[in-house]
Order: structure tokens, then C-alpha cells, then sequence
């Protein structure tokens, strides 16, 4: 029975949540694959896996580029010969614009790397996993509370999260006749560089400013790790984490 370690490829590993699911992964024996744009990011990630006795791969890459994403699964595949999980991560959130005033570059961006950068790592994780012996693998994408309901003037970032919530249900179901799995966790209000200013208050559908509680991201980690925990003949579909008195359950 092959006991080697499962293999787990994280997207903007280099801050955030990206950075404590990889560490968390790492603890719970996963061989790590680090992607992201800033290589001291990533290594300053890598230090911490090191430091949980797990060497990873460090891999600088642009979710939005193909040709930088198909170099990424190919360093990946070249290395470990395969991959067990894939944590669609990577994301940015943009400036609080007013619908109207939105450009178009600030719209491209956003959902270019949010949800074709994901689009993008599931096409060449399925061409890994459905050929691999044995065969499958698990996606984990991150998707966000703003998933199920939006906060004001949040245009591309809300409209990148539905369609990471349609990219999970097409790939779990494109996913099935090659025993890929896939789930989607949304989270609201880790306690993260992106989530700094809600400390100060930030706007609510009534037009109010409040401050919203915020939680542990070793939380979402620990979720995170639950959902990888699985056989492959259960999954995960939706997983919502969130701080709980944060003002989401009855928003407007």
C-alpha cells in the first residue's frame, strides 16, 4: 500500500489564508507546492513549513497568465509525479467603487484573478488527476460570504465569487468520472491583512459605518484540512466559516 505523502498545491500562498492552510496542511503530513507572484512571500511561508519538518516547493506564479499556470502544474508534476489536492486561493478584493465609477481595468483584474485564475488551476489539475495512479484528487476553492450576498460597492469581487460558487458545482460534476472532488468554503471576516480596516468600521447595506468582529484564520485552516481529510467518496460541497457575531445572518 503506497504511504507516501499526498501532495497539495495552495495559490497565494504568500499571506493570508493561503499562508495558514498551507502550514496547517504541512502539520497534518501534506507535501506543499507554494504559488504565488512574490517569491520572498512564498519563502517567508516556506520558513514555517520547513519549521514543521515538511519541504516544500516554491513556485513564483500568475494565476492569470496560462502560460505561467500550465509551468506551475508542470514544475509540480515533474517533482512529485502527482496531485492530491489543489487549494484555489489566490484572490484580491479592490477598492470600494461605486458601481458607475468602476473601470474597466479595476473589473478585468479582479475577476481575471479571482475566478479565471481559478478556471485555470482546475484545468490543469484535472489533467493531472484524471491520469495519475491512483487516480483523482480533491479542489478546494475559496470562495467568500460575499458568495451568497454582497456588501456595498463590491461589484467585481461579488460577481467573481458567484462564479467561483458555478465553477465548484461544474467541476464537482465534470469531476465525478475521474473521482475528482470538489468543495468551496466561504469565509467571513478573517483576521487578515484584507480585513484590517473593518477594525476601523466599514459600510453596511443601511449606509451606516460599524466595526465587524473578525476570527482566528488557524480556524479556516483547521476547516480547510477537514474538508482535504476526506476519501474521496465524500466531500465537502459547500462549507460556510465565519466569525460568528460578525453582521452577515440578517444583513440589510
Amino acid at each position: 500500500m503506497d504511504r507516501s505523502p499526498k501532495v497539495a498545491l495552495v495559490t497565494g500562498a504568500g499571506s493570508g489564508i493561503g499562508r495558514h492552510v498551507a502550514v496547517a496542511l504541512a502539520q497534518n503530513g501534506y507535501t506543499l507546492v507554494l504559488a504565488g507572484r512574490r517569491k520572498e512571500k512564498l519563502e517567508a511561508t516556506a520558513q514555517q513549513l520547513t519549521q514543521a519538518h515538511s519541504q516544500p516547493l516554491v513556485v513564483p506564479a500568475d494565476v492569470t497568465d496560462p502560460g505561467s499556470v500550465r509551468g506551475l502544474f508542470a514544475r509540480t508534476k515533474d517533482t512529485f509525479g502527482r496531485l492530491d489536492l489543489l487549494f484555489n486561493n489566490a484572490g484580491i478584493s479592490g477598492p470600494a467603487v461605486p458601481l458607475e465609477d468602476l473601470s474597466y481595468e479595476q473589473w478585468r483584474s479582479i475577476v481575471e484573478t479571482n475566478l479565471t485564475g481559478a478556471f485555470l488551476c482546475t484545468q490543469e489539475a484535472f489533467k493531472i488527476m484524471k491520469s495519475q495512479e491512483p487516480r483523482g484528487g480533491r479542489i478546494i476553492n475559496n470562495g467568500s460570504i460575499s458568495a451568497h450576498s454582497p456588501r456595498p460597492n463590491s461589484a467585481p469581487y461579488t460577481a467573481s465569487k458567484h462564479g467561483i460558487t458555478g465553477l465548484t458545482k461544474v467541476t464537482s460534476l465534470d469531476g465525478r468520472k475521474y473521482d475528482i472532488a470538489c468543495g468551496q468554503i466561504d469565509i467571513g471576516n478573517a483576521s487578515t491583512e484584507l480585513t484590517e480596516r473593518m477594525k476601523k468600521g466599514v459600510p453596511q447595506a443601511n449606509g451606516t459605518i460599524a466595526v465587524e468582529p473578525r476570527m482566528d484564520p488557524a480556524d479556516v485552516a483547521r476547516a480547510v484540512v477537514y474538508m482535504a481529510s476526506l476519501p474521496l467518496e465524500a466531500n465537502v460541497q459547500f462549507m460556510t466559516v465565519m466569525a460568528t457575531k460578525m453582521p452577515f445572518i440578517g444583513r440589510g
